[in-house]
């Protein structure tokens, strides 16, 4: 059975993103906090883009940088890192215009439904985040599709 991302816009200043996923919380934890993992399903696909780099120092303090090969980079601070139910991290490339993300993480019967929150300084710095959001549709499915293989190994 196909899962299926709802992207919603709560606010203004808040995107919605929630998914279940085939797989237990501990698993699907590991998949947004071990570089190695996160490198496999992150990005589209259908964008044709890589990630040339992708460190995460996943604690409270932690950072992170993920440096596509096109040079762009994302980054920030995790504020909150309670493992296997939430994550929580800024997004400082927008310099005004940044925002927060947060992920729970809540297991019932062996699968995860996965809540990721957005929320941004302004409407200004919504808008111009432009489809990000749904962007999270592609990136599940690809997620869906690794969790296919930790599974099995």
């Amino acid at each position: 059975m196909k899962n299926r991302t709802i992207v919603e816009r709560k606010s203004e200043r808040e995107t919605v993103v929630t998914r279940t996923v085939n797989a237990p919380a501990r698993i699907v934890f590991e998949a947004w906090t071990k570089p190695e993992l996160f490198k496999k399903w992150w990005v589209p696909k259908s964008m044709g883009m890589t990630l040339a780099s992708c460190e995460m120092d996943v604690r409270i303090g932690g950072k992170y940088r993920l440096v596509f090969a096109q040079g762009m980079a994302f980054f920030g601070t995790y504020t909150e890192v309670t493992p296997h139910s939430r994550l929580v991290w800024t997004n400082e490339e927008g310099g005004d215009n940044s925002s927060v993300t947060t992920v729970t993480f809540e297991e019932k019967e062996g699968k995860t439904l996965l809540v990721v929150s957005e929320l941004y300084a302004s409407k200004e710095a919504l808008d111009a985040a432009g489809g990000a959001a749904e962007a999270l549709v592609e990136t599940f499915e690809q997620l869906d599709e690794l969790l296919v293989t930790l599974a099995r190994a």
